[in-house]
Protein backbone atom coordinates (compact mmCIF):
# COMPACT_ATOMS: atom_id res chain seq x y z
CA UNK A 1 0.00 0.00 0.00
CA UNK A 2 0.78 3.05 -0.70
CA UNK A 3 1.80 6.06 2.05
CA UNK A 4 -0.63 8.84 2.43
CA UNK A 5 0.48 12.65 1.36
CA UNK A 6 -0.26 14.56 5.21
CA UNK A 7 1.63 17.69 4.04
CA UNK A 8 -0.22 20.87 4.10
CA UNK A 9 0.66 24.68 3.95
CA UNK A 10 -2.16 25.12 6.95
CA UNK A 11 -0.81 25.74 9.95
CA UNK A 12 -1.93 25.98 13.05
CA UNK A 13 -2.84 29.73 14.98
CA UNK A 14 -1.28 30.04 17.85
CA UNK A 15 -3.69 30.93 20.62
CA UNK A 16 -6.11 29.35 22.40
CA UNK A 17 -9.93 29.17 21.22
CA UNK A 18 -11.61 31.67 23.31
CA UNK A 19 -8.79 33.92 22.98
CA UNK A 20 -9.00 37.68 22.28
CA UNK A 21 -7.92 38.83 19.04
CA UNK A 22 -7.45 42.43 19.37
CA UNK A 23 -10.65 44.70 18.22
CA UNK A 24 -11.32 48.15 18.42
CA UNK A 25 -14.98 49.73 19.14
CA UNK A 26 -16.29 52.86 18.71
CA UNK A 27 -19.61 53.99 19.76
CA UNK A 28 -21.38 57.41 19.50
CA UNK A 29 -23.53 58.64 22.10
CA UNK A 30 -23.49 58.61 25.63
CA UNK A 31 -27.22 58.49 26.59
CA UNK A 32 -29.26 55.00 27.86
CA UNK A 33 -27.90 53.11 25.09
CA UNK A 34 -24.11 54.53 25.22
CA UNK A 35 -23.86 53.65 28.80
CA UNK A 36 -25.31 50.47 28.24
CA UNK A 37 -22.46 49.53 25.68
CA UNK A 38 -20.01 50.89 28.02
CA UNK A 39 -21.31 48.85 30.86
CA UNK A 40 -21.21 45.27 29.07
CA UNK A 41 -18.73 45.34 26.11
CA UNK A 42 -16.30 45.44 28.80
CA UNK A 43 -17.61 43.15 31.24
CA UNK A 44 -18.05 40.60 28.34
CA UNK A 45 -14.89 41.10 26.17
CA UNK A 46 -11.60 41.40 26.01
CA UNK A 47 -8.33 43.28 24.77
CA UNK A 48 -10.99 46.05 22.93
CA UNK A 49 -9.73 49.44 22.19
CA UNK A 50 -12.83 50.89 23.35
CA UNK A 51 -14.07 54.45 23.17
CA UNK A 52 -17.67 56.59 23.16
CA UNK A 53 -17.59 59.51 21.46
CA UNK A 54 -20.50 62.27 23.33
CA UNK A 55 -20.80 65.78 21.36
CA UNK A 56 -22.32 67.45 24.61
CA UNK A 57 -20.75 68.45 28.00
CA UNK A 58 -22.10 64.98 30.18
CA UNK A 59 -23.45 62.15 29.47
CA UNK A 60 -26.93 61.61 29.81
CA UNK A 61 -28.23 62.08 26.26
CA UNK A 62 -31.66 63.12 25.25
CA UNK A 63 -32.07 63.82 29.03
CA UNK A 64 -28.54 66.08 29.64
CA UNK A 65 -30.22 67.85 26.03
CA UNK A 66 -34.17 68.36 27.16
CA UNK A 67 -34.19 70.61 29.99
CA UNK A 68 -37.75 72.29 29.22
CA UNK A 69 -39.87 72.69 32.27
CA UNK A 70 -41.94 69.84 32.81
CA UNK A 71 -39.54 67.57 30.81
CA UNK A 72 -40.68 64.02 32.01
CA UNK A 73 -40.68 60.51 31.11
CA UNK A 74 -44.41 59.50 30.50
CA UNK A 75 -44.02 55.68 31.27
CA UNK A 76 -43.61 54.49 34.96
CA UNK A 77 -40.17 55.59 35.69
CA UNK A 78 -39.94 52.04 37.36
CA UNK A 79 -40.15 50.54 34.05
CA UNK A 80 -37.80 53.20 32.16
CA UNK A 81 -34.59 51.91 33.93
CA UNK A 82 -31.83 49.02 33.80
CA UNK A 83 -32.87 46.41 34.61
CA UNK A 84 -29.74 45.27 36.83
CA UNK A 85 -29.65 48.84 38.05
CA UNK A 86 -33.33 49.52 39.93
CA UNK A 87 -33.98 53.08 41.51
CA UNK A 88 -36.15 52.96 45.06
CA UNK A 89 -35.65 56.82 44.80
CA UNK A 90 -38.09 58.23 41.80
CA UNK A 91 -39.77 61.40 43.40
CA UNK A 92 -42.96 60.36 41.05
CA UNK A 93 -44.46 57.92 39.01
CA UNK A 94 -43.45 59.66 35.86
CA UNK A 95 -39.56 60.58 37.02
CA UNK A 96 -38.60 64.46 35.94
CA UNK A 97 -35.69 65.13 33.67
CA UNK A 98 -32.87 65.97 36.02
CA UNK A 99 -33.81 62.57 38.28
CA UNK A 100 -33.28 60.04 34.91
CA UNK A 101 -30.36 62.72 33.67
CA UNK A 102 -28.75 62.09 37.40
CA UNK A 103 -29.91 58.00 37.40
CA UNK A 104 -27.54 57.88 33.72
CA UNK A 105 -24.92 59.92 35.28
CA UNK A 106 -24.88 57.99 38.73
CA UNK A 107 -24.85 54.56 36.47
CA UNK A 108 -22.24 55.45 34.34
CA UNK A 109 -19.97 56.45 37.15
CA UNK A 110 -20.97 53.33 39.42
CA UNK A 111 -20.25 50.81 36.55
CA UNK A 112 -16.85 52.65 35.63
CA UNK A 113 -18.58 53.64 31.79
CA UNK A 114 -16.70 57.33 32.31
CA UNK A 115 -13.03 56.02 32.04
CA UNK A 116 -14.41 55.32 28.20
CA UNK A 117 -16.15 58.22 27.41
CA UNK A 118 -14.62 61.22 25.08
CA UNK A 119 -16.99 64.36 26.11
CA UNK A 120 -17.57 67.31 23.90
CA UNK A 121 -16.16 65.29 20.81
CA UNK A 122 -18.55 65.43 18.21
CA UNK A 123 -18.10 62.80 15.00
CA UNK A 124 -18.31 64.20 11.86
CA UNK A 125 -18.40 61.85 9.23
CA UNK A 126 -17.64 57.89 9.38
CA UNK A 127 -16.45 56.02 6.14
CA UNK A 128 -16.05 52.41 5.46
CA UNK A 129 -12.45 51.51 3.89
CA UNK A 130 -13.09 48.32 2.31
CA UNK A 131 -9.45 47.65 1.79
CA UNK A 132 -8.71 47.82 5.64
CA UNK A 133 -12.13 47.04 6.57
CA UNK A 134 -12.12 49.23 9.16
CA UNK A 135 -14.10 51.98 9.62
CA UNK A 136 -12.54 55.91 9.57
CA UNK A 137 -14.34 58.47 11.66
CA UNK A 138 -13.91 62.28 11.53
CA UNK A 139 -14.07 63.65 14.98
CA UNK A 140 -13.91 67.35 15.78
CA UNK A 141 -13.62 68.38 19.78
CA UNK A 142 -16.36 70.90 20.26
CA UNK A 143 -14.06 72.67 22.82
CA UNK A 144 -11.28 73.40 20.80
CA UNK A 145 -12.48 73.12 17.22
CA UNK A 146 -9.74 70.48 16.58
CA UNK A 147 -10.39 67.88 14.19
CA UNK A 148 -8.78 64.61 14.61
CA UNK A 149 -9.45 61.17 12.52
CA UNK A 150 -9.98 58.07 14.13
CA UNK A 151 -10.43 54.17 13.07
CA UNK A 152 -12.49 51.10 14.56
CA UNK A 153 -13.19 47.48 13.69
CA UNK A 154 -16.82 48.02 14.66
CA UNK A 155 -18.97 51.02 14.94
CA UNK A 156 -21.83 51.60 16.51
CA UNK A 157 -24.49 54.41 16.40
CA UNK A 158 -26.25 54.99 19.84
CA UNK A 159 -27.63 58.24 19.19
CA UNK A 160 -31.32 57.27 20.12
CA UNK A 161 -33.83 58.90 17.71
CA UNK A 162 -34.64 61.96 20.01
CA UNK A 163 -31.19 63.85 19.73
CA UNK A 164 -31.80 65.94 16.08
CA UNK A 165 -34.45 68.77 16.39
CA UNK A 166 -37.11 69.05 13.96
CA UNK A 167 -37.63 73.32 13.69
CA UNK A 168 -41.22 74.00 12.18
CA UNK A 169 -41.23 74.98 8.34
CA UNK A 170 -43.11 77.75 8.79
CA UNK A 171 -42.15 81.57 6.57
CA UNK A 172 -40.15 83.99 8.62
CA UNK A 173 -39.19 81.59 11.85
CA UNK A 174 -35.99 83.45 11.44
CA UNK A 175 -37.46 86.77 11.69
CA UNK A 176 -39.16 86.64 14.85
CA UNK A 177 -37.05 89.31 17.35
CA UNK A 178 -38.54 87.97 19.86
CA UNK A 179 -37.32 84.87 22.34
CA UNK A 180 -36.93 81.46 19.61
CA UNK A 181 -36.42 78.46 21.27
CA UNK A 182 -36.83 74.75 20.70
CA UNK A 183 -38.01 71.98 23.76
CA UNK A 184 -34.47 70.46 23.24
CA UNK A 185 -32.71 73.79 23.20
CA UNK A 186 -34.16 75.21 26.35
CA UNK A 187 -33.21 78.97 27.32
CA UNK A 188 -32.98 78.06 30.83
CA UNK A 189 -32.03 81.91 31.60
CA UNK A 190 -35.39 83.29 29.97
CA UNK A 191 -37.87 85.21 31.97
CA UNK A 192 -41.30 84.18 31.25
CA UNK A 193 -42.84 86.00 33.54
CA UNK A 194 -45.67 88.69 32.49
CA UNK A 195 -44.88 87.32 28.98
CA UNK A 196 -46.95 86.59 25.78
CA UNK A 197 -45.64 82.93 24.89
CA UNK A 198 -46.54 81.35 21.27
CA UNK A 199 -46.13 77.34 21.58
CA UNK A 200 -46.07 75.58 18.62
CA UNK A 201 -46.91 71.68 18.70
CA UNK A 202 -48.95 69.26 20.84
CA UNK A 203 -46.76 66.05 20.68
CA UNK A 204 -45.20 65.07 23.77
CA UNK A 205 -43.05 68.10 24.58
CA UNK A 206 -45.66 70.77 24.22
CA UNK A 207 -48.21 68.69 26.16
CA UNK A 208 -45.31 68.78 29.28
CA UNK A 209 -44.43 72.60 28.44
CA UNK A 210 -48.01 74.04 28.81
CA UNK A 211 -49.04 73.46 32.13
CA UNK A 212 -45.59 74.39 33.44
CA UNK A 213 -45.27 77.93 31.77
CA UNK A 214 -49.16 77.93 32.48
CA UNK A 215 -48.51 78.15 36.09
CA UNK A 216 -45.84 81.31 35.84
CA UNK A 217 -47.53 84.97 37.23
CA UNK A 218 -48.94 86.83 33.88
CA UNK A 219 -47.97 84.34 31.47
CA UNK A 220 -50.67 84.65 28.12
CA UNK A 221 -50.45 81.57 26.65
CA UNK A 222 -51.13 81.11 22.94
CA UNK A 223 -50.92 77.43 21.92
CA UNK A 224 -50.95 76.75 18.29
CA UNK A 225 -52.63 72.95 17.94
CA UNK A 226 -53.13 71.36 14.26
CA UNK A 227 -53.40 68.02 15.10
CA UNK A 228 -55.89 65.49 17.05
CA UNK A 229 -54.19 63.75 19.83
CA UNK A 230 -55.24 60.90 22.88
CA UNK A 231 -54.83 62.23 26.24
CA UNK A 232 -55.08 58.73 28.63
CA UNK A 233 -55.59 57.91 32.23
CA UNK A 234 -51.87 58.00 33.44
CA UNK A 235 -50.65 54.37 32.36
CA UNK A 236 -50.04 53.11 35.67
CA UNK A 237 -53.85 53.47 37.25
CA UNK A 238 -54.48 49.69 37.38
CA UNK A 239 -50.56 49.17 38.86
CA UNK A 240 -51.20 51.45 42.06
CA UNK A 241 -54.62 50.24 42.62
CA UNK A 242 -53.47 46.82 42.81
CA UNK A 243 -50.97 47.89 45.10
CA UNK A 244 -53.21 50.14 47.54
CA UNK A 245 -51.64 53.34 46.23
CA UNK A 246 -54.07 56.54 45.54
CA UNK A 247 -53.77 56.95 41.37
CA UNK A 248 -54.71 60.55 41.67
CA UNK A 249 -51.12 61.44 44.17
CA UNK A 250 -48.53 60.70 41.12
CA UNK A 251 -45.46 61.96 43.45
CA UNK A 252 -43.99 59.49 46.12
CA UNK A 253 -43.95 60.35 49.66
CA UNK A 254 -40.88 59.67 51.65
CA UNK A 255 -42.47 57.13 53.68
CA UNK A 256 -42.70 55.64 50.44
CA UNK A 257 -39.38 55.89 48.86
CA UNK A 258 -37.75 54.69 51.85
CA UNK A 259 -39.58 51.85 52.15
CA UNK A 260 -38.91 50.81 48.39
CA UNK A 261 -35.33 51.52 49.71
CA UNK A 262 -35.40 49.59 52.67
CA UNK A 263 -37.24 46.40 51.45
CA UNK A 264 -36.63 44.87 48.36
CA UNK A 265 -38.99 42.84 47.64
CA UNK A 266 -41.52 45.46 47.79
CA UNK A 267 -39.83 47.52 45.25
CA UNK A 268 -39.51 44.10 43.16
CA UNK A 269 -43.30 43.58 43.74
CA UNK A 270 -44.07 47.53 42.60
CA UNK A 271 -41.86 46.46 39.71
CA UNK A 272 -42.93 43.17 38.71
CA UNK A 273 -46.70 44.06 38.34
CA UNK A 274 -45.56 47.41 36.10
CA UNK A 275 -43.90 45.08 33.80
CA UNK A 276 -46.94 42.68 34.10
CA UNK A 277 -49.06 45.69 33.11
CA UNK A 278 -47.33 46.72 29.89
CA UNK A 279 -46.33 44.02 28.44
CA UNK A 280 -50.17 42.06 28.65
CA UNK A 281 -52.16 45.17 27.04
CA UNK A 282 -50.54 44.41 23.16
CA UNK A 283 -53.80 44.13 22.13
CA UNK A 284 -55.01 47.55 22.33
CA UNK A 285 -52.30 48.20 19.34
CA UNK A 286 -54.39 45.99 16.99
CA UNK A 287 -57.43 47.85 15.46
CA UNK A 288 -61.21 46.92 16.21
CA UNK A 289 -59.97 44.85 19.00
CA UNK A 290 -62.02 44.89 22.68
CA UNK A 291 -59.30 46.28 24.25
CA UNK A 292 -58.96 49.09 21.58
CA UNK A 293 -62.58 49.66 21.80
CA UNK A 294 -62.78 49.91 25.19
CA UNK A 295 -59.93 52.48 25.53
CA UNK A 296 -61.25 54.45 23.14
CA UNK A 297 -64.71 54.61 24.96
CA UNK A 298 -62.95 55.02 28.11
CA UNK A 299 -60.17 58.08 27.76
CA UNK A 300 -62.23 59.59 24.95
CA UNK A 301 -65.20 60.13 28.20
CA UNK A 302 -62.15 61.31 30.30
CA UNK A 303 -60.99 63.51 28.35
CA UNK A 304 -64.52 65.14 28.05
CA UNK A 305 -64.64 65.31 31.37
CA UNK A 306 -61.26 67.16 32.06
CA UNK A 307 -62.36 69.56 29.52
CA UNK A 308 -65.81 70.55 30.94
CA UNK A 309 -65.22 74.04 31.31
CA UNK A 310 -64.07 74.53 27.72
CA UNK A 311 -65.89 71.57 26.12
CA UNK A 312 -65.07 73.11 22.15
CA UNK A 313 -61.73 71.89 22.80
CA UNK A 314 -62.77 68.23 23.23
CA UNK A 315 -64.59 68.62 20.12
CA UNK A 316 -61.25 69.52 18.06
CA UNK A 317 -59.01 67.51 19.91
CA UNK A 318 -60.52 64.38 20.76
CA UNK A 319 -59.32 62.03 17.87
CA UNK A 320 -61.13 59.75 15.18
CA UNK A 321 -58.39 57.16 14.67
CA UNK A 322 -57.26 54.84 17.25
CA UNK A 323 -55.53 55.11 20.60
CA UNK A 324 -52.17 54.56 19.87
CA UNK A 325 -51.49 56.07 16.00
CA UNK A 326 -49.81 58.80 17.40
CA UNK A 327 -47.62 58.27 20.69
CA UNK A 328 -49.86 58.35 23.44
CA UNK A 329 -49.14 59.87 26.50
CA UNK A 330 -50.68 60.81 30.51
CA UNK A 331 -50.41 64.26 29.99
CA UNK A 332 -51.04 65.29 33.52
CA UNK A 333 -52.61 68.57 34.17
CA UNK A 334 -52.18 69.24 30.39
CA UNK A 335 -55.97 69.05 29.94
CA UNK A 336 -56.86 70.75 32.66
CA UNK A 337 -54.02 73.76 31.94
CA UNK A 338 -56.41 74.19 28.48
CA UNK A 339 -59.44 75.33 30.09
CA UNK A 340 -57.57 78.28 32.24
CA UNK A 341 -58.28 82.14 31.41
CA UNK A 342 -54.12 82.64 30.41
CA UNK A 343 -54.83 79.97 27.98
CA UNK A 344 -55.69 80.21 24.18
CA UNK A 345 -56.36 77.14 22.24
CA UNK A 346 -55.70 78.43 18.54
CA UNK A 347 -56.56 75.55 15.87
CA UNK A 348 -56.41 78.31 12.71
CA UNK A 349 -53.48 77.36 10.79
CA UNK A 350 -50.44 79.16 11.00
CA UNK A 351 -49.35 80.97 7.70
CA UNK A 352 -46.36 82.56 8.62
CA UNK A 353 -44.40 84.00 11.40
CA UNK A 354 -43.39 87.69 11.84
CA UNK A 355 -40.68 90.00 13.87
CA UNK A 356 -43.18 89.86 16.59
CA UNK A 357 -45.75 87.57 16.45
CA UNK A 358 -47.68 84.83 14.11
CA UNK A 359 -50.05 84.99 11.22
CA UNK A 360 -52.88 83.09 10.55
CA UNK A 361 -54.50 81.73 7.73
CA UNK A 362 -57.96 83.29 8.38
CA UNK A 363 -55.77 86.84 8.57
CA UNK A 364 -55.55 86.97 12.13
CA UNK A 365 -52.17 88.27 13.78
CA UNK A 366 -51.16 86.75 17.52
CA UNK A 367 -48.39 88.83 18.89
CA UNK A 368 -46.26 86.89 21.60
CA UNK A 369 -43.19 87.95 23.04
CA UNK A 370 -41.76 84.09 22.58
CA UNK A 371 -41.97 81.51 20.43
CA UNK A 372 -41.52 78.20 21.97
CA UNK A 373 -41.37 75.09 19.17
CA UNK A 374 -42.07 71.81 20.90
CA UNK A 375 -42.08 70.14 17.08
CA UNK A 376 -39.85 67.33 18.21
CA UNK A 377 -37.32 65.24 16.45
CA UNK A 378 -36.21 64.02 13.12
CA UNK A 379 -37.01 60.35 13.91
CA UNK A 380 -37.26 59.12 9.56
CA UNK A 381 -34.07 60.13 8.83
CA UNK A 382 -29.96 59.56 8.89
CA UNK A 383 -27.99 60.95 11.40
CA UNK A 384 -27.33 64.46 11.24
CA UNK A 385 -23.60 63.48 9.83
CA UNK A 386 -22.68 61.35 7.06
CA UNK A 387 -21.91 57.60 7.09
CA UNK A 388 -20.91 56.13 4.11
CA UNK A 389 -20.77 52.90 3.46
CA UNK A 390 -19.14 49.68 0.72
CA UNK A 391 -19.27 51.81 -2.92
CA UNK A 392 -19.63 55.51 -0.80
CA UNK A 393 -23.16 54.52 -0.39
CA UNK A 394 -24.16 56.97 2.05
CA UNK A 395 -26.72 56.12 4.99
CA UNK A 396 -29.35 58.60 4.14
CA UNK A 397 -29.33 57.50 0.62
CA UNK A 398 -30.04 54.47 2.03
CA UNK A 399 -32.46 55.52 4.26
CA UNK A 400 -34.77 56.25 1.13
CA UNK A 401 -37.41 56.53 0.61
CA UNK A 402 -37.84 55.71 4.35
CA UNK A 403 -35.15 54.37 6.81
CA UNK A 404 -35.06 50.01 7.27
CA UNK A 405 -33.03 47.90 9.06
CA UNK A 406 -33.15 44.60 9.79
CA UNK A 407 -34.32 44.00 13.45
CA UNK A 408 -33.93 48.00 13.91
CA UNK A 409 -29.76 47.35 13.98
CA UNK A 410 -28.39 46.10 10.82
CA UNK A 411 -28.02 47.70 7.19
CA UNK A 412 -26.82 45.85 4.18
CA UNK A 413 -23.65 47.61 2.62
CA UNK A 414 -22.69 48.92 6.34
CA UNK A 415 -20.37 46.28 7.48
CA UNK A 416 -19.66 45.77 11.11
CA UNK A 417 -22.21 49.13 11.99
CA UNK A 418 -25.08 48.75 14.15
CA UNK A 419 -27.70 50.71 15.47
CA UNK A 420 -28.82 50.77 19.02
CA UNK A 421 -32.95 52.48 18.88
CA UNK A 422 -32.53 52.56 14.86
CA UNK A 423 -35.45 52.13 12.61
CA UNK A 424 -38.33 50.41 14.07
CA UNK A 425 -37.24 50.28 17.45
CA UNK A 426 -39.68 51.88 20.08
CA UNK A 427 -42.49 50.33 21.18
CA UNK A 428 -46.29 51.58 21.54
CA UNK A 429 -46.25 49.45 25.21
CA UNK A 430 -43.96 47.83 27.76
CA UNK A 431 -40.28 48.35 28.67
CA UNK A 432 -38.33 50.28 26.09
CA UNK A 433 -34.85 49.71 28.14
CA UNK A 434 -35.42 46.11 28.06
CA UNK A 435 -35.29 45.56 24.34
CA UNK A 436 -32.33 48.66 24.90
CA UNK A 437 -30.51 45.94 26.55
CA UNK A 438 -31.37 43.23 24.75
CA UNK A 439 -30.25 45.23 21.29
CA UNK A 440 -27.20 46.07 22.88
CA UNK A 441 -26.72 42.29 24.36
CA UNK A 442 -27.15 40.99 20.43
CA UNK A 443 -24.42 43.67 19.16
CA UNK A 444 -21.70 42.02 22.10
CA UNK A 445 -22.33 38.56 20.80
CA UNK A 446 -21.57 40.40 17.06
CA UNK A 447 -18.36 41.72 18.26
CA UNK A 448 -17.51 38.42 19.80
CA UNK A 449 -18.12 36.26 17.22
CA UNK A 450 -16.14 39.06 14.96
CA UNK A 451 -13.16 38.37 17.43
CA UNK A 452 -13.09 35.23 18.46
CA UNK A 453 -13.66 33.34 14.78
CA UNK A 454 -11.32 35.65 12.92
CA UNK A 455 -13.94 37.36 10.80
CA UNK A 456 -13.16 40.70 9.54
CA UNK A 457 -16.11 41.97 8.96
CA UNK A 458 -19.81 40.88 9.05
CA UNK A 459 -22.69 42.51 6.86
CA UNK A 460 -26.19 41.67 6.80
CA UNK A 461 -27.93 40.26 3.35
CA UNK A 462 -29.96 42.25 1.53
CA UNK A 463 -32.07 40.06 1.14
CA UNK A 464 -32.95 39.78 4.61
CA UNK A 465 -33.28 43.63 4.73
CA UNK A 466 -35.87 43.06 2.27
CA UNK A 467 -37.82 40.35 4.04
CA UNK A 468 -37.62 42.51 7.23
CA UNK A 469 -39.00 45.56 5.52
CA UNK A 470 -41.85 42.85 3.83
CA UNK A 471 -42.64 41.72 7.54
CA UNK A 472 -42.97 45.26 9.21
CA UNK A 473 -45.07 46.10 6.26
CA UNK A 474 -47.57 43.40 6.54
CA UNK A 475 -47.55 43.21 10.29
CA UNK A 476 -49.00 47.30 10.76
CA UNK A 477 -51.72 46.44 8.17
CA UNK A 478 -54.25 45.48 10.95
CA UNK A 479 -52.49 47.81 13.62
CA UNK A 480 -53.89 51.23 14.49
CA UNK A 481 -50.68 52.78 13.62
CA UNK A 482 -51.34 52.73 10.31
CA UNK A 483 -54.55 54.59 11.22
CA UNK A 484 -55.09 57.90 9.33
CA UNK A 485 -52.76 60.37 11.47
CA UNK A 486 -49.09 62.17 11.75
CA UNK A 487 -46.92 60.47 13.68
CA UNK A 488 -43.36 60.32 14.43
CA UNK A 489 -43.74 56.51 14.40
CA UNK A 490 -44.32 57.14 10.58
CA UNK A 491 -42.24 58.02 7.55
CA UNK A 492 -42.12 61.16 5.84
CA UNK A 493 -41.36 63.25 8.75
CA UNK A 494 -44.87 61.72 10.36
CA UNK A 495 -47.08 61.60 7.39
CA UNK A 496 -45.73 58.82 5.05
CA UNK A 497 -47.52 55.25 4.92
CA UNK A 498 -44.59 53.29 6.19
CA UNK A 499 -44.09 52.68 9.95
CA UNK A 500 -40.37 53.42 10.80
CA UNK A 501 -40.83 54.24 14.32
CA UNK A 502 -42.09 50.57 15.65
CA UNK A 503 -40.99 47.27 16.44
CA UNK A 504 -43.17 45.03 14.48
CA UNK A 505 -44.82 43.31 17.61
CA UNK A 506 -44.92 43.01 21.36
CA UNK A 507 -41.58 44.09 23.75
CA UNK A 508 -41.50 40.38 24.24
CA UNK A 509 -41.70 39.49 20.92
CA UNK A 510 -38.69 41.72 20.08
CA UNK A 511 -36.68 40.28 22.92
CA UNK A 512 -37.51 36.95 21.55
CA UNK A 513 -36.04 37.86 18.18
CA UNK A 514 -32.95 39.61 19.66
CA UNK A 515 -32.07 36.66 21.69
CA UNK A 516 -29.97 34.50 19.30
CA UNK A 517 -28.41 35.96 16.61
CA UNK A 518 -29.00 34.47 13.04
CA UNK A 519 -25.81 34.42 11.77
CA UNK A 520 -26.87 32.89 8.21
CA UNK A 521 -28.41 36.49 7.95
CA UNK A 522 -24.74 37.66 7.08
CA UNK A 523 -22.42 37.39 4.97
CA UNK A 524 -18.78 37.25 6.31
CA UNK A 525 -15.74 38.34 5.11
CA UNK A 526 -12.20 36.40 6.97
CA UNK A 527 -8.97 37.73 8.18
CA UNK A 528 -7.16 35.32 6.08
CA UNK A 529 -8.98 36.22 2.42
CA UNK A 530 -10.96 33.46 0.54
CA UNK A 531 -8.75 30.88 0.55
CA UNK A 532 -7.52 30.70 4.36
CA UNK A 533 -8.85 27.91 6.61
CA UNK A 534 -12.58 28.50 8.17
CA UNK A 535 -11.70 26.80 11.05
CA UNK A 536 -7.69 27.94 11.80
CA UNK A 537 -10.05 29.93 14.40
CA UNK A 538 -9.72 26.77 16.52
CA UNK A 539 -6.26 28.02 17.59
CA UNK A 540 -3.40 25.29 19.32
CA UNK A 541 -5.64 22.69 20.86
CA UNK A 542 -5.73 25.28 24.26
CA UNK A 543 -8.42 26.66 26.57
CA UNK A 544 -7.85 29.92 28.24
CA UNK A 545 -8.82 28.27 30.92
CA UNK A 546 -6.26 26.45 31.70
CA UNK A 547 -3.11 28.34 30.44
CA UNK A 548 -0.92 29.81 32.44
CA UNK A 549 -1.71 33.06 34.14
CA UNK A 550 -0.58 36.93 34.17
CA UNK A 551 0.39 38.00 37.70
CA UNK A 552 -0.45 36.54 41.14
CA UNK A 553 -3.08 34.20 38.87
CA UNK A 554 -2.20 30.67 37.99
CA UNK A 555 -4.51 29.92 35.67
CA UNK A 556 -5.87 32.57 32.62
CA UNK A 557 -9.43 30.93 33.96
CA UNK A 558 -10.57 28.51 35.90
CA UNK A 559 -9.95 25.21 34.59
CA UNK A 560 -12.98 23.66 36.01
CA UNK A 561 -15.54 25.90 35.81
CA UNK A 562 -18.08 23.47 34.12
CA UNK A 563 -18.97 22.45 38.29
CA UNK A 564 -19.45 25.64 39.40
CA UNK A 565 -22.92 26.21 40.46
CA UNK A 566 -22.84 29.42 38.55
CA UNK A 567 -22.35 27.22 35.55
CA UNK A 568 -24.34 23.97 36.44
CA UNK A 569 -28.10 23.67 35.12
CA UNK A 570 -29.81 21.49 37.64
CA UNK A 571 -33.07 19.75 36.22
CA UNK A 572 -36.03 18.98 37.97
CA UNK A 573 -35.97 15.12 39.36
CA UNK A 574 -38.66 12.65 37.79
CA UNK A 575 -39.37 15.77 35.51
CA UNK A 576 -37.34 17.82 33.81
CA UNK A 577 -39.80 19.03 31.42
CA UNK A 578 -41.64 20.91 34.91
CA UNK A 579 -38.22 23.09 35.13
CA UNK A 580 -39.54 26.16 35.88
CA UNK A 581 -37.13 28.67 33.83
CA UNK A 582 -38.63 27.11 30.89
CA UNK A 583 -41.99 27.27 31.61
CA UNK A 584 -41.36 31.24 32.28
CA UNK A 585 -39.31 31.50 28.82
CA UNK A 586 -39.31 28.56 25.91
CA UNK A 587 -35.89 27.84 25.56
CA UNK A 588 -33.66 29.22 22.86
CA UNK A 589 -30.72 27.72 21.27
Amino acid sequence: MGSTDWSTSFQLKEEPIDGHRPIKVRVIGAGYSGIYLGIRIPQRLRNVDFQIYEKNESVGGTWWVNKYPGCACDIPAHSYQYSFNPNPDWSAFYAPQREICAYLQGTAEKYGVLRFVKLSHKVESCRWDDSRKKWILTVQRTDTKETFEDDADVLIAARGNLSDPAWPNIPGLKSFQGETMHSASWNENYDFKNKRVGIIGNGSSGIQIIPSLQKIEGTQLSCFVRSKTWITNPFGDNVMRKLGLDPTKLEFSPEQRREFANDPEKLFKFRKIIEIDGGTIHDISIRDSDMQRGAVKLFGAAMKERLAKKPEIADFLIPTFGIGCRRSTPGPGYLEALTEQNVEFITDPIESITATGLTLKSGRSVPVDALVCATGFNTSSAPPFPVYGRGDLSLESRFKPYPTAYLSLAVDSFPNFFMMLGPNSAIGSGSLTVILENEGDYIVKCIRKLQKEDYASMSIKPERVHDWDEYCSEYFKNTVYTDTCHSWYKSEGGSGDRITGLWPGSTLHALEALRAPRWEDYDWDHLDGEGGNRLRWLGNGWSVTHTKGEGDKEWGGDPAWYIEPRFVNLPVATRPEDDEEFQMRPFSH
